[in-house]
This record gives C-alpha cells, sequence and structure tokens, in this order.
C-alpha cells in the first residue's frame, strides 16, 4: 500500500556544489579494469576498441533518450547492475537530472536485500547522485506473486514481479515530476529484455506524459563497461536474482550439478569470487551458454512437475543423473554471477 511506504531520499550532493563541481562531479571516471589479454573474446576486444575511441574523443555518451525528456527516475536492482547505465546517463548532455530509485521487496532473506541496498546507496553516495530508498514490504510481494511459487524464471511471476517494482517507481516518477523512468533490469543477459520493457511500459503507461525509456543495455560496450565498473568497485558478487523462489531454484540446479550451495554476504561465494574483481571473468559467469542451460533446466522442471513438489524432486533426479552422464561441457562453471 504506497500510503503506508516508507521512502527516504538522499539528497544529492549537486544541490550544495558549485556549476563547476558539478559538472566535474558527473564526469564519471573510471580505471579501464584489467587490460584485456590477446586470448580474450573477439566480442570484449572489439567493444574495448570501441570504447577507447569513444573516450579519445571526450566520451560521447549513447544514450538517446525519449523525446523532451530531461528529468529519470532509474530504477536500481544493484551495484553492478546500475554501473553503465549510471555513467551513459550521467554523461549525457541532454539530461538534467538522474535519480535512482530502489524498490525490490522481492529480494530475500533481509540480510541479501541490505547488502545489496547498502552498496547501490554507497555508490549513489561517491558519485553525488540522489538515492530514493523505497519501503522493503515483502509482504505485499509474496501476496502479489500467490499461485506462482514454482513459476519458471522469466515466467508469469517475474512478469509480475516487474510489474510490482515498475508500477511503485512510476508513481513516486508521477507525484515528483520525473519525465521518464527506467530500469537497470534491463542490462542483465539473465532477464528477458521484452519482459523487463513490457512492464516497464505498462507502468508508464498509467499516468500521462509519463515516458518509459527503452534502449540496448545489453550491448557488447554496455556489458564490458559494467563489469569492468563492477571489477573497479570491488561491487559483491550476488549468485542468484534476488527472490527466495529463484535462491530455492538456484540451489536445486547447483545440486543438481554438484555445485556448492548459494552463500548469503560475507567474505567468501558458495562458488567463485565473492566480489567482481576481473571484467572478462566475471562476463564468462554470464555467458550465453551458462543462462541458456540453466533456464532450459528450469523450464523442464517446470513443464514436467508443474506445483506438484513430489514430482519437482523425481523430474531434479532425472536432470541430475543425466547430467551426470553428460560430457563436462564448462556450463556448470558458471551461475555465481546474476548481474
Amino acid at each position: 500500500d504506497h500510503d503506508n511506504a516508507s521512502i527516504v531520499v538522499l539528497p544529492s550532493r549537486n544541490q550544495t556544489m558549485t556549476e563547476e563541481e558539478t559538472k566535474s562531479n558527473n564526469s564519471l571516471t573510471y580505471s579501464e579494469g584489467a587490460k584485456l589479454p590477446p586470448t580474450a573474446p573477439s566480442w570484449a576486444i572489439a567493444a574495448s576498441e570501441r570504447l577507447k575511441k569513444r573516450r579519445e574523443e571526450g566520451y560521447t555518451s549513447s544514450c538517446n533518450p525519449p523525446p523532451n525528456v530531461k528529468k529519470v527516475l532509474l530504477h536500481s536492482c544493484c551495484a553492478p547492475c546500475s554501473g553503465a547505465m549510471v555513467e551513459e546517463m550521467c554523461s549525457s548532455d541532454k539530461l538534467d537530472q538522474v535519480v535512482v530509485f530502489f524498490y525490490n521487496p522481492n529480494i530475500h532473506p533481509r540480510q541479501e536485500y541490505e547488502i545489496r541496498k547498502e552498496e547501490n546507496k554507497r555508490f549513489c553516495e561517491k558519485l553525488g547522485i540522489e538515492f530514493v530508498d523505497c519501503d522493503y514490504d515483502p509482504e505485499n510481494w509474496y501476496s502479489r506473486m500467490k499461485g506462482m511459487e514454482f513459476d519458471p524464471e522469466r515466467g508469469r511471476r517475474c512478469t509480475e514481479c516487474f510489474d510490482m517494482r515498475m508500477e511503485r517507481c512510476a508513481l513516486y516518477a508521477h507525484e515528483n515530476g520525473f519525465d521518464a523512468i527506467a530500469t537497470t533490469n534491463a542490462t542483465s543477459r539473465w532477464k528477458d529484455a521484452k519482459q523487463v520493457d513490457d512492464s516497464g511500459y505498462r507502468a508508464a503507461a498509467r499516468y500521462e506524459g509519463l515516458k518509459y525509456w527503452c534502449q540496448n543495455w545489453q550491448s557488447d560496450e554496455m556489458t564490458l563497461r559494467k563489469y569492468e565498473i563492477s571489477a573497479n568497485e570491488r561491487f559483491y558478487k550476488q549468485e542468484y536474482c534476488g527472490c527466495s523462489y529463484s535462491l530455492r531454484d538456484s540451489n536445486d540446479w547447483r545440486k543438481a550439478n554438484m555445485i556448492p550451495k548459494i552463500k548469503i554476504g560475507g567474505d567468501t561465494a558458495g562458488l567463485g569470487d565473492r566480489y567482481f574483481s576481473d571484467p572478462l571473468v566475471d562476463a564468462a559467469e554470464e555467458s550465453q551458454d551458462v543462462v541458456d542451460e540453466f533456464f532450459s533446466q528450469a523450464n523442464e522442471i517446470a513443464e514436467t512437475a508443474g506445483n506438484d513438489i513430489m514430482k519437482r524432486k523425481e523430474a531434479l533426479k532425472v536432470y541430475k543423473d543425466r547430467r551426470k552422464t553428460e560430457k563436462t561441457d564448462g556450463v556448470v562453471n558458471g551461475l555465481n554471477n546474476w548481474s
């Protein structure tokens, strides 16, 4: 219920800066991260060259906001997904203001929620970008997801989850004079971009004059830049999407592939590194092979078993036995990076 929601706004330092300081603060600069080795994949080398050329030319933003959009409310799911989008938006001379909006009642448990939120907040504070801390209301989220507990990732539950978060984002944007909304969910290969964008369009359509900003945020340049920034900032590497059902399904997938369970917080992850450190290694963990294998298994079990818990256990056993007999394909070495 919006009337009962608690929203905390952290003012942007830009409000008290001189014009020169503000301009300097929004000229986001980072190290390029790890130097690409000769064995780097071709997509990364090509993207790196294009980024290098843009830097040499003064880093012209690739942002293309909708017509007449000057003030944007950016819904953020986490710091790693927001880095490249924030850089692109704040480097654009077409925008006057970018505000980050954190509303993610899907994230479970509370410890994981606080880790992701506080890291995102620190990142915005460091850059002097206004951060809106919206209410954590998991009860409303669970109520809305009722009956979809066993839907696969990218299914109806995910659509409802995107809708819920973007609806709250659109309401805040409408009440506070923003021209458009956008979301960092659109940057991840783990997400169906059309599913994310459709939720954004539906939410914005509720309010006259409000627009949803749709752009290809999953380009090779954006992907490489996202991992460069995440490595430079040593962001926390989350091991699952966020909700309790994603945590359950991810651990089921790991168990079937003989991979250690997910760890929440701490300095060690269930698999791989706890923090981003190398753009290419981090990107490989989000490779298309890893993504495709996970969703193939999730959809197979959902279609076979539905909501029947016993059938789900049987389907998981069948999948586990099949994976044991398959040759090592490299796919099981991933899935500890859901950014």
